[in-house]
């Protein structure tokens, strides 16, 4: 196993990631910006290295620094977390020309896959199903109207790379398509360096699973269920659930099996998602597949026991993958909800700032993820993620109420949090019921 990585990310998944290093006798060293600088996380690596300021591309987007930070630390593999770096294809050959074990699938593939447009072909040359749109990148107002004429409206306008709910925006008519395609092309130009993008048929009432998969080097394939991510705002997940609820064993059957299908296409390696649009029909279409750990990734581990992130570490080191298909049991029901540091009820406003006090829930099922403490100062220069409360029951009423239970007992002051969105969306009937959608949330908070 190795002996030294670096992790180029920040926050509660680097954290997650030290604590399964120590669990596999692998010392760390972890990068972090001035405005990281003293977190208390930290301290739990074996190293740490700041590389720069606050802002983001001068610290954890700065390839030359963090390789650097690397060479100098004597380390053997990178692990980039999410986010950052972490689906950046050149960002991983450069490690790769460093001889440095980037973990997580090989430059050329996360390439590929890392663009939508791309992706979609080679779902297209698989048979997996994918939503109608245009057959190549969109470059200009005419072209757009012309691709939505075609396929009907409403469309939605997505950028061709990256992620994370970033350069999407829905579009119900002429007008609305005109001044929505040069917004998307600017947000996608500022988010990812690239204004590539395309166009879908929007798909109403629908609902958002993805798969994990697992992949080694020798051919072995696994996928490990299904997760339900359409509770969100802004394209942006806000809870999530392993196994998805009020879905057909068969629909369940079918997208794993097509998961799986276009993971090999590509001889995928390492951990990886493959995200799905399911209409009110239970027809299924191929949106994306992301070449990383996902934010969501404990609801998967706790439905199967398996730890995602020494699994990638393993896989990264060389070693064949231990699972089989049959082998892989998932058990209970797991709930996920994000904890961010944000005002839910005044437009998702960001709460920088002090946490005054942190009480974490706890108890029997209640797994808690988080990097924060009494006195850590939010900044806001990153991503408002807090906080992760997973719980794991037998049924999904039982996580449900378990849930409920543990956003109580959460204490988080000083700043505003998503907790009171979390916890009466949980207790809205269409969650209860399990009958919600992509547009349960935005609804939910028009209604309320």
């Amino acid at each position: 196993m190795f002996s030294r990585i670096l992790i180029a990310s920040r926050g509660e998944i680097a954290l997650r990631i030290i604590r399964a290093c120590k669990e596999l006798n692998i010392e760390t060293v972890a990068i972090c910006s001035e405005a990281d600088k003293g977190a208390r996380y930290l301290e739990h690596a074996d190293g740490a290295i700041c590389i720069g300021p606050g802002e983001p591309e001068l610290s954890y987007l700065n390839i030359p620094g963090i390789i650097s930070a690397a060479e100098i630390t004597d380390i053997e593999a990178i692990h980039p977390g999410y986010g950052f770096l972490a689906e950046v294809s050149h960002f991983a050959e450069v490690c790769e020309s460093s001889k440095i074990v980037f973990i997580g699938p090989n430059s050329n593939v996360m390439r590929l896959m890392g663009n939508k447009m791309e992706a979609r072909k080679v779902a297209m040359e698989n048979k997996v199903p994918v939503i109608p749109g245009s057959d190549s990148i969109v470059n200009d107002q005419q072209e757009a109207l012309s691709v939505a004429h075609e396929i009907g409206f409403p469309v939605l306008i997505k950028a061709s790379a990256g992620g994370g709910g970033r350069g999407m925006r829905v579009a119900h008519n002429d007008i609305s398509l005109r001044s929505s395609f040069e917004l998307c092309q600017r947000e996608a130009e500022n988010a990812f360096k690239d204004p590539s993008v395309y166009i879908e048929k929007y798909i109403e009432q629908s609902r958002h699973i993805e798969v994990q998969i697992l992949a080694d080097n020798y051919g072995n394939y696994i996928h490990l269920g299904e997760r339900d991510c359409s509770c969100q705002r802004r394209h942006q997940k806000l809870i999530e659930e392993s196994p998805s609820p009020n879905i057909s064993n068969q629909l369940r059957d079918d997208l794993c099996k097509a998961a799986i299908k276009l993971a090999k296409s590509v001889e995928y390696t390492n951990a990886g998602t493959v995200e799905f649009l399911v209409d009110k029909d239970e027809k299924f279409f191929f949106i994306e597949m992301n070449s990383r750990i996902q934010v969501e990734h404990p609801v998967t581990e706790m439905v199967t026991g398996i730890d995602l992130i020494k699994e990638q570490l393993k896989i990264a080191f060389g070693e064949r993958l231990d699972l089989r298909q049959k082998k892989v049991k998932n058990e209970g029901v797991s709930i996920e909800c994000r904890i961010n540091a944000e005002d839910p009820y005044n437009d998702f406003m960001p709460s920088p700032g002090t946490i005054t006090m942190f009480l974490p829930p706890g108890g029997k099922g209640v797994r808690v993820d988080s990097h924060i403490y009494t006195g850590y100062k939010m900044p806001p220069n990153y991503d408002s993620l807090l906080a992760k409360i997973i719980v794991h029951q037998n049924t999904r009423a039982e996580a449900i109420a378990c849930m409920k239970r543990a956003l109580n007992e959460c204490v988080i002051e000083g700043i505003k949090t998503t907790i009171p969105l979390a916890l009466s969306a949980i207790s809205h009937s269409d969650f209860v019921n399990g009958t919600f959608d992509t547009k349960f949330i935005e609804n939910f908070l028009e209604s309320s």
